[in-house]
């Protein structure tokens, strides 16, 4: 673990290091003490995505550890799609997790973030103490919303990145023109510095095959053999939804109780965008640190 000078500023002090999990090294970011908590960031960003979360929740009295999940920035790149299987994905935090000298954490996700934190909840109830969901939709309720023609039409990007080899060639065009298109619609506009931050993370070898390979490991696998996995989740949850999403329709922000019995609540935030940590950075905090606080962390 080291202390960097040349990391962004995100108004506290960072300190860097890498996670050997299995066979894939984890970059992440980390800030300080206290109860864990790991932010999972989504499509297409990567740590980063959480610079408005880190500081306050790190003065709010936790160890607050950002990863770069594998595919992303600095961490690593496996070849081929099946290295991205989401249950792959949740086995990595369940060792990050473990490296960090903890048994169990606070564990928050956004977008493909929030997937993988769904699924580390099913799949490693041990290490979730409290699960907090921001614009990931429970993965039953995506099975359920790709046979709406609206979602579908909302996902067409899903089944764009499936294709072998093209969306590599595109996405790289026009100074990642594609990639930027999908921040279009945060409120306020990301600043012309935060986005260079994310194609200097986009341009690191390998990364947009890494980042393209989510989609096409998620479309690859059977409906039936999904749903054949699917289990209650223990933990404590809460959903923290922007209703102007542009790519998740409202209707999957509630997921069914049978699959999450300990569901506190979904908080719905009318005008924030799918980038809810960022168009309303202040609310998203204040819900966090209570969430948790009633826990007595």
């Amino acid at each position: 673990m080291t202390t960097t000078s040349l990391l962004p500023d995100v108004g506290t002090e960072l300190r860097e290091g890498y996670a050997e999990v299995g066979d894939q090294s984890l970059h992440y970011v980390e800030a300080g003490d206290g109860p864990l908590i790991v932010l999972l960031h989504g499509f297409p960003e990567f740590w980063f995505g959480w610079r408005l979360q880190i500081a306050p929740l790190a003065a709010a009295g936790f160890r607050v550890v950002a990863p770069d999940t594998r595919g992303y920035n600095l961490s690593s790149k496996p070849e081929g799609f099946e290295g991205y299987a989401v249950d792959l994905l949740a086995a990595d935090i369940r060792g990050l997790i473990g490296e960090l000298g903890a048994e169990s954490a606070l564990l928050v996700g956004h977008d493909w973030g929030g997937s993988i934190a769904w699924t580390t909840a099913m799949n490693h109830p041990e290490v979730v103490d409290r699960l907090a969901i921001l614009n990931a939709a429970h993965p039953r309720r995506l099975q359920e919303g790709l046979h709406d023609p609206n979602q579908l039409r909302k996902s067409w990007y899903f089944f764009f990145f499936a294709v072998p080899g093209l969306p590599e060639e595109i996405v790289h065009a026009r100074d990642w023109h594609f990639f930027r298109h999908f921040l279009h619609d945060a409120n306020p506009p990301y600043t012309p510095q935060e986005i260079e931050r994310y194609v200097e993370a986009w341009s690191q070898p390998g990364a947009a095959a890494g980042m393209i390979n989510y989609y096409r490991a998620s479309v690859r696998q059977s409906q039936k053999e999904a749903a054949a996995k699917l289990r209650p989740i223990s933990a404590p949850t809460l959903v923290i939804w922007g209703e102007r999403d542009s790519y998740l329709g409202s209707e999957l922000a509630e997921p069914d109780r049978d699959d999450v019995p300990n569901l506190d609540r979904v908080e719905r935030l009318p005008d924030a965008s799918h980038w809810v940590h960022h168009d309303e950075a202040e609310r998203v905090n204040e819900l966090l640190i209570d969430f948790f606080a009633a826990a007595g962390y």
